[in-house]
Parts: C-alpha cells; sequence; structure tokens
C-alpha cells in the first residue's frame, strides 16, 4: 500500500519522492486508494500559501495559491483540459479528435479553455468567505476523487494510453473503498461539505456523457480535464456552502 501511496504523488504532482516504484497492475490499481488523499496534500499546500499571504491581502493570496497549484501538479491538468477542450470543440470525427488531442500543438479552444479556467478559480477563491484551505485541500481532493472513479468505471477510447493502464489494473475496488474512506473523513469534518462532493460527481456523470458521445470513452487528457473541472465545480458549491455556515 506504501507503493500505492508513492506512486499516486508521483503521477498526479511533482512533489519530489525519489523512490523508484514499479508502474505495474497492482501498484497502479492501490495508487487509485490514495488520489483523494494526494489532492489534498496538493490543496493543503496552497492552502498554507493562501494562510501565510492572506495577512496581506486576499486577491494576491488567491492568485498565489493557484500557481501553487499549477506548480505543484506542473500543469499536467491543465495540459489535459486544453487538449480535451482543442479535439471536442474541433467539430470532427471520433478519430480525428483523437488525433487532435495527441498533437502537442496548443490550438485556440485549448488556450481559451486553460486561461478561462485559471481565471475563474481566482475569481471563486477571491470571493469565499471564510475556512480556505480547507475548501482549497477538499476541492483539490474532490477533483482526484473523480479521476480515481472515473478511471475505475468507464470506457477507453484509446488503447494503450495511460488512461487504458489505469482501467486494465481493475482499480474499482481500490477506488471504492478511497471514496468511502474519504466521505467518511469529510462527515465528521462537517456533513455540509459533502454538498461540493454530491455537485462533482453529478458533473462527473455530464462528462461522461459528454465524452462518451464525442469519442466514445475517456482518455488520459480527458481525466486530467475533469479534475480541473471538477475543481471548479467543488469552488463554486462551497462558496455557496459557506454563506450558511
Amino acid at each position: 500500500m506504501i507503493k500505492g501511496l508513492i506512486l499516486s504523488i508521483q503521477f498526479l504532482s511533482r512533489i519530489p519522492i525519489n523512490i523508484p516504484i514499479d508502474f505495474n497492475g497492482e501498484n497502479l490499481s492501490k495508487s487509485t486508494l490514495f488520489f483523494p488523499l494526494t489532492g489534498m496534500i496538493i490543496g493543503g499546500l496552497a492552502g498554507l500559501v493562501y494562510y501565510l499571504f492572506s495577512y496581506i491581502n486576499t486577491d494576491i493570496a488567491s492568485f498565489l495559491a493557484i500557481t501553487t497549484i499549477i506548480i505543484v501538479t506542473g500543469g499536467l491538468h491543465l495540459d489535459g483540459l486544453g487538449d480535451t477542450f482543442d479535439g471536442f470543440f474541433s467539430a470532427r470525427d471520433k478519430d480525428r479528435i483523437l488525433e487532435i488531442m495527441k498533437d502537442s500543438r496548443a490550438g485556440t479552444y485549448g488556450v481559451v479553455a486553460i486561461i478561462l479556467d485559471i481565471l475563474l478559480k481566482y475569481i471563486l477563491l477571491s470571493n469565499i468567505s471564510k475556512n480556505v484551505p480547507l475548501v482549497l485541500a477538499l476541492s483539490c481532493g474532490n477533483g482526484r476523487l473523480i479521476a480515481a472513479v472515473l478511471m475505475s468505471f468507464t470506457k477507453i477510447a484509446r488503447p494503450g494510453g495511460i488512461g487504458d493502464m489505469f482501467a486494465k489494473s481493475k482499480p474499482k475496488k481500490y477506488a471504492l473503498t478511497g471514496t468511502i474512506i474519504y466521505g467518511l473523513v469529510i462527515f465528521f469534518i462537517n456533513p455540509l461539505y459533502l454538498i461540493p462532493l454530491g455537485f462533482s460527481l453529478l458533473g462527473a456523470c455530464l462528462i461522461t456523457l459528454k465524452t462518451y458521445k464525442t469519442i466514445g470513452g475517456f482518455t488520459g487528457d480527458v481525466y486530467g480535464a475533469s479534475i480541473e473541472l471538477t475543481e471548479i465545480v467543488s469552488l463554486l458549491v462551497f462558496m455557496g456552502v459557506m454563506l450558511w455556515i
């Protein structure tokens, strides 16, 4: 299980853990158990930056927190978001869309999607009234949980990619266990914080419908896009939840 944790951190972030872990089916499947925890670590680092700079200015703190997430993840999921939007909005057939998504060059839709993603996160974070570090940790946790669920229960559009490797590792039981543990942790923190998680799962269903309709299954890029979009959904719902507390 320790190997699964380390692989999860190495796969989802750029946090330097120089311990070689075999990229085999067993370790891949076990890593999905720790996806939410890894997300909380990423969001927690961003939350720490927000906390330190919030005494100067909350706008600066919000900007630096979003920047921290990008640095810690190496922009990996943003790249997936850009590639997904380039492909999905190209109005081409499935095979051509998959080719566009593999192209390393950035298109107009991809660039616009990345800009809007970062801008919207900054606006949402700047308007959350309290508990921002915790909100960041849980929003990033929600995003990685959704990725684990999608990797475990959805079809693959392109054989041989990262998504296909995770699907073949049969991670369902670990992803479900991680979901249950993560849900219980959130419940004990505050039951109201389950609301953003519920909307994240609903968003995952909508993403799945769109993805199946467009390319017939998921790719690594779409998993990355799902993480980014889930973070936005979570921040948006948290903004509303914080008004009730």
